[in-house]
Parts: structure tokens; sequence; C-alpha cells
């Protein structure tokens, strides 16, 4: 193949630079510009209907009431009262749960407990998501969620929908984060409308 002259190689650039898409996509202030101006997603987006998990299924056959639909607001204010209460409860229940994994090992498989004095991660989402309802936190802004942690390992955490976007309450960290920010990759979480329907992410 013959290389590309000093000539050609300005041609091509010209033709490259000159082309609608490419001026649309840098857009007037350059590159940097046009992501400046890039929306900030701030809530989880769902793909589409997918299977609850198991667990969940035979949690909600036990306990009817925790999975019920309700209505109200599906997004929650942001104001300073209701964060103090979300800080509030997530700081209690990490604190009263003592962390134990269900496994083969401890006497089954993946049991959901409400208020457990020790359990694992679905244990505390339940937890926290129970005791808000309870100080009247509106019921479909608050979504268990299936995710992956940064190495790897399969994970639970309660979703908040507020005036702000979504935030994550983690029994791994009592810092209350958007969820973009946990460094967590979601893989399905509770549809607002019904809780015992679950969406893919």
């Amino acid at each position: 193949m013959r290389p590309i002259t000093s000539l050609a190689a300005a041609a091509l650039a010209a033709v490259v630079f000159a082309t609608p898409q490419m001026a649309f996509a840098i857009g007037v202030g350059g590159l940097a510009h046009g992501l400046k101006s890039s929306p900030v997603i701030k809530y989880v987006v769902a793909r589409g209907p997918t299977l609850a998990p198991f667990a969940h299924v035979v949690f909600c056959m036990r306990l009817p009431g925790e999975c019920q639909k309700a209505d109200g607001a599906s997004v929650a204010d942001a104001d300073a009262k209701n964060m103090a209460v979300l800080s509030s409860v997530n700081e209690t229940v990490n604190r009263a749960i003592r962390p134990k994994y269900d496994t083969a090992s401890n006497g089954g498989g993946d049991d959901w407990e409400l208020s457990p004095t020790s359990g694992d991660c679905e244990d505390y989402a339940i937890t926290k998501r129970h005791q808000l309802i309870s100080q009247g936190w509106p019921a479909r802004s608050l979504r268990l969620a299936v995710v992956k942690t940064s190495w790897g390992e399969g994970h639970a955490v309660l979703v908040v929908k507020t005036s702000e976007g979504d935030l994550v309450l983690d029994n791994l960290t009592s810092a209350i984060k958007p969820f973009q920010k946990t460094g967590l990759r979601f893989l399905k979480i509770q549809s607002d409308d019904n809780p015992r329907m679950w969406l893919e992410l």
C-alpha cells in the first residue's frame, strides 16, 4: 500500500471535518462544550419487565403487607426533614443488624427477614423500606434493587426516588449517595407501581 502524501492527508481531513454529522457532534464550542451540555442522569432507567428474585416472591407470600400496591407520590421531596429521616433510618438499621450471609453452610438458601438481629444485604434493605414507610415515607418511592459490587459480588440495596434523583441506602456504608456515584452495577429494580413486579436495568 502506498503511503498517503501530506496533500492527500489534508484533503481527507477536510472532508471528514466538513461532514454535517461531525460538525453537529463537536459543536461550535468544540468537543468539551458538547460534553458539558449533556444532561445528568438522575434516575435509573428500566428496560422492561424481568423475573423477581425468588426469595422476594417467598417473602411477599409470607408478608403480603410488605408487597402491596400503594397510592401516592413516586417521588419524595428531598427537603431537610426527609433527608434527616432517611439518614437516621439508614444508620440505625446498619447498626442494628449484624452482618451474616445466607449460605448452605448456615442452614439454607437465601431467606429475606424483616428486622433480624443478624442478616445479609436484602434484610437491611427490606427493613429500611419498612421503617421508612412506617414513618410516613411514600411507599412508591422506595424500591429494592439487585446490583453487583465493584468487586463482582451480588448485592441488594434500597433505592429512594427523590426530587434530587435516585439515592441509594446501602448496608456497606452510612453515606447516602446518588445511584450513579455508588460504583454499583444495577441489574434489576422493583416497579414503583407494583412492588411484586421487577424491571431489568
